[in-house]
């Protein structure tokens, strides 16, 4: 199940990165290390196979370089490949951008869905980080507990990480209220406007 949810990640990734601009395989491997990197480690085995499945899937296309060099050897064209959105793969991404359910707040499924929130509608943009919020409130809670019974049994090394990892959930959780609060204040601003449109075209 694992697998799958990172498979999922991986897709968005790629679709999300190839939307902003055609790119070569190694070109890819790098802006995916970056990104996933933030969240997981990114394995450069699985790439290559999730290229393959989007292929398969006309989600995306390859642009080869001209066959007609014979002095080119067969890893050098491979590596000069183009990898480029269809339209089924830019249909495909924006399905995936508004999905905001589960997955999309866990730890590696949220931070790739923040990175293409530019991308993403304003109410779903809320939906996810309120999703995300409410999940780390359960951590957090869960952290108390397990802080308040395991306080007294524990060496203070032990201690310490425990409380680091509270403190963590807590920067997170006030960091997601400050975005929560920023959207929320867009959102009434645009329905604010839109509201007043109609009114000055009466005048």
């Amino acid at each position: 199940m694992a697998g799958k949810k990172g498979a999922g990640v991986l897709e968005l990734a790629v679709l999300g990165l190839l939307h902003e601009a055609p790119m070569h395989g190694y070109e890819l491997r790098k802006r995916l290390n970056t990104l996933l990197g933030m969240f997981r480690a990114f394995s450069y085995g699985s790439l290559y196979p999730c290229l393959k499945q989007l292929l398969a899937k006309g989600l995306i296309m390859e642009d080869r370089p001209e066959e007609g060099t014979a002095a080119l050897a067969l890893q050098s064209r491979r590596s000069k490949i183009v990898y480029k959105l269809t339209a089924e793969g830019k249909e495909r991404l924006q399905e995936l951008l508004t999905e905001a359910g589960p997955a999309a707040w866990e730890d590696e499924g949220f931070g790739v869905r923040f990175a293409f929130f530019s991308h993403t509608r304003a109410d779903v943009r809320l939906r996810i980080l309120e999703g995300r919020r409410s999940r780390l409130e359960e951590r957090m809670e869960r952290l108390r507990a397990a802080l308040a019974r395991t306080r007294e049994r524990v060496d203070q090394y032990t201690l310490e990480l425990q409380n680091h990892g509270l403190e963590s959930v807590e920067r997170e959780v006030r960091w997601l209220n400050e975005l929560i609060g920023r959207e929320r204040a867009e959102q009434e601003l645009a329905s604010r406007t839109s509201d007043d449109k109609p009114r000055e075209m009466d005048r």
